[in-house]
């Protein structure tokens, strides 16, 4: 792998906190940058497949209600009711 130099400005204090945050992390500022450099251009490259990923997610979701398989505001609340009975349930016996 080549290097090159990456070279900018920032105030006298962001370098010193910035340094005081990597030495903390037992890195030094320029392991501490090429890692942040890394994640962004690991994320930059992820981002098309979540996206498509999303946009499959919702037209599922769009074509099981066009479907008709919905479930109805009171059969969820009715379920979600009785998840929380049986997890107070396991926590009252868990505390006995």
């Amino acid at each position: 792998m080549s290097e090159a130099t990456f070279t900018f400005r920032v105030g006298e204090s962001l370098k010193t906190e910035f340094a005081t945050a990597a030495k903390a992390r037992d890195r030094s500022s320029a392991q501490l940058l090429r890692d942040y450099m890394r994640d962004v251009v690991r994320q930059q490259q992820e981002a098309p497949a979540h996206d498509a990923w999303f946009r499959r997610q919702i037209q599922i979701g769009l074509d099981s209600a066009n479907a008709g398989d919905v479930i109805s505001a009171t059969e969820v609340e009715a379920e979600a009711e009785a998840w929380r009975a049986e997890t107070r349930r396991k926590m009252a016996n868990a505390q006995s």
